[in-house]
C-alpha cells in the first residue's frame, strides 16, 4: 500500500496538473475568436436582444372588425365596451363576414368579432348567447388580447344582468357581484401577465446550456481536425484523462460563473422582470446546473469531428428542448416518452428549478427533484465525459501517427524532427 506521503505527493501532482490544463485551456479560449463569440458575445447580447423584443410583454389596441348581425342596443353596448378596453380597438363595422375577411387579408385588422342575429333575443329569454371570435393566428399575442377583452366584457355584462334580475336582494347581489372573481386568472408570479416574464427566464437558462454545447464543440472540433487533443495532456503522456476533463471543466466553470451573473441577475433587472429568489438557494442550485451543462457538453462533443459540425448538430435542438421542458408548453401535455427524453438534458431540470426559485420564490427544498436530478446528471456526465475524452485522445494519437508516417514516406530525412515525432507516437 502507498504511504500517506506518497498519496499526498500524488494529490499535489494531480492538483498541479489540473490547474496547468486550466491555464492552457483558458489560453485556447482567449485565442479562438469563434469560441469567444459563443462564450462571451452570444451570452451577453442574445439575452438583451430577446428581452428587448418582448419588453412590452403585452400588445395593446389590437385592430379588430365587428360584424354585428343583431344591431341592437345590447349588442352595440357589447361592442362599445370591447372597444373601450385597452387591448382592442374596433377599426370597422361591416355587414357581412366577406367584408371583414377582406380587411383581415389586407392586414387592416387582426380579428373579427361576430355577433349573431339572435344575440339579444337569447339574452332576453335567459338563454345562452354566443359571440364568435376569429383571429389571425400569425401572432399569438393578438389572439390573447382579443380573447381576453371579449371574455372580460361578457363576464361583466353577465354579472350586471344577474344583479338586475335578482330584485335588489342585497346579500345575494353581493354574492353575484363577486362571481367574476371566480373566472379571473390571478397572476401571482407574473404580475404584468406578459410574455417576457413568462418565457424569458426559461430562455436565459437554455442560453447557458446551448452556448456551452457550441463553444466546447468548437474547441474539440478544432482539436480533432488537427489531431492535437492528445498533446493537451500534461507533458504529452498517455495518462491524465481525468485531469484533462477536470482542468477544462474548471476553466469553463469559472468563465460561466461570471456569465451566469450577467444572464440570470443583471439582464432581468435591466428589463424589470420578476425576481424574488433567495440568493443562497439560487447559488446552490446553479452549481450543479453549470457542472451538468459542462460535462454534458463535453460528452456531446464526441459527435463533433469538424469545427463547423457543432452548428449543425446543436443549434436546432434549442426549440425542441424549450418545448419539452414543460414551460412554454404545458408539462402535463408532454407525452411520457418526450418527458423522459427531456430528462437527458440539464436544461429541463434547470429551467423548472430556476423558474420556481427566481420567479415563484421557492426554496431549495421545494425543488428537490430538480436539484437531485442535476447532481445525478453532473456525476453521470462526468463519467461519460472521461470516457469520451479517453476515446478521442486515443483517436487523436493514431491520426497524428499516421499523418507523421505519411509525411515520412514522401521523402523527408529520417533524422528530421518529424521522424522523431512519428517514432515517439508509435
Amino acid at each position: 500500500m502507498r504511504t500517506i506521503k506518497e498519496l499526498h505527493i500524488l494529490f499535489r501532482e494531480a492538483v498541479s496538473d489540473t490547474f496547468f490544463i486550466w491555464r492552457k485551456e483558458a489560453g485556447r479560449v482567449v485565442r479562438d475568436q469563434g469560441v469567444l463569440i459563443f462564450f462571451i458575445l452570444v451570452p451577453v447580447l442574445y439575452p438583451l436582444l430577446y428581452a428587448f423584443i418582448y419588453t412590452g410583454e403585452t400588445v395593446r389596441e389590437v385592430p379588430a372588425v365587428v360584424v354585428d348581425g343583431a344591431n341592437t342596443a345590447f349588442s352595440r353596448d357589447f361592442v362599445r365596451r370591447v372597444d373601450a378596453s385597452p387591448d382592442v380597438k374596433v377599426v370597422a363595422r361591416t355587414g357581412n363576414m366577406e367584408e371583414a375577411k377582406e380587411l383581415m387579408r389586407r392586414t387592416k385588422a387582426y380579428g373579427i368579432i361576430r355577433i349573431p342575429d339572435d344575440f339579444s333575443r337569447k339574452v332576453n329569454r335567459m338563454q345562452q348567447a354566443y359571440v364568435g371570435l376569429y383571429c389571425d393566428m400569425s401572432g399569438l399575442l393578438y389572439y390573447k388580447a382579443l380573447l381576453t377583452a371579449c371574455t372580460d366584457v361578457s363576464l361583466d355584462m353577465n354579472t350586471e344582468l344577474q344583479i338586475k334580475r335578482m330584485g335588489n336582494t342585497t346579500v345575494r347581489q353581493d354574492e353575484v357581484s363577486t362571481a367574476p372573481l371566480l373566472y379571473e386568472s390571478v397572476a401571482l408570479f407574473n404580475p404584468t401577465n406578459g410574455f417576457a416574464s413568462f418565457l424569458i427566464p426559461a430562455v436565459l437558462m437554455l442560453v447557458i446550456q446551448q452556448t456551452l454545447l457550441l463553444g466546447i464543440g468548437l474547441i474539440n472540433g478544432s482539436a480533432r481536425e488537427r489531431a492535437t487533443l492528445h498533446t493537451q495532456l500534461v507533458q504529452g503522456t498517455g495518462r491524465g484523462t481525468v485531469r484533462l476533463v477536470l482542468g477544462k471543466a474548471l476553466c469553463y466553470l469559472m468563465l460561466y460563473a461570471l456569465v451566469s451573473v450577467w444572464v440570470l441577475i443583471v439582464v432581468p433587472q435591466l428589463f424589470h422582470l420578476a425576481q424574488i429568489p433567495q440568493a443562497s438557494d439560487l447559488l446552490a442550485f446553479m452549481v450543479p446546473y453549470l457542472l451538468a451543462c459542462i460535462f454534458f457538453a463535453m460528452t456531446c462533443s464526441i459527435l463533433v469531428y469538424q469545427r463547423e459540425t457543432c452548428m449543425l448538430i446543436f443549434v436546432f435542438t434549442s426549440l425542441p428542448l424549450l418545448f419539452i421542458s414543460g414551460i412554454s408548453w404545458p408539462g402535463v401535455a408532454v407525452p411520457d416518452f418526450w418527458k423522459y427524453v427531456s430528462w437527458l438534458a440539464p436544461s429541463t431540470f434547470g429551467i423548472n428549478g430556476f423558474v420556481r426559485i427566481n420567479t415563484m420564490g421557492a426554496l431549495l427544498e421545494d425543488v428537490t427533484f430538480e436539484y437531485v436530478g442535476l447532481w445525478i446528471q453532473a456525476g453521470v456526465y462526468f463519467l461519460t465525459a472521461c470516457a469520451a475524452y479517453y476515446y478521442m485522445i486515443g483517436e487523436s494519437r493514431k491520426i497524428a501517427s499516421k499523418r507523421a508516417q505519411t509525411e515520412l514516406t514522401q521523402g523527408l530525412p529520417s533524422g528530421s524532427d518529424l521522424s522523431k515525432k512519428a517514432e515517439s507516437l508509435n
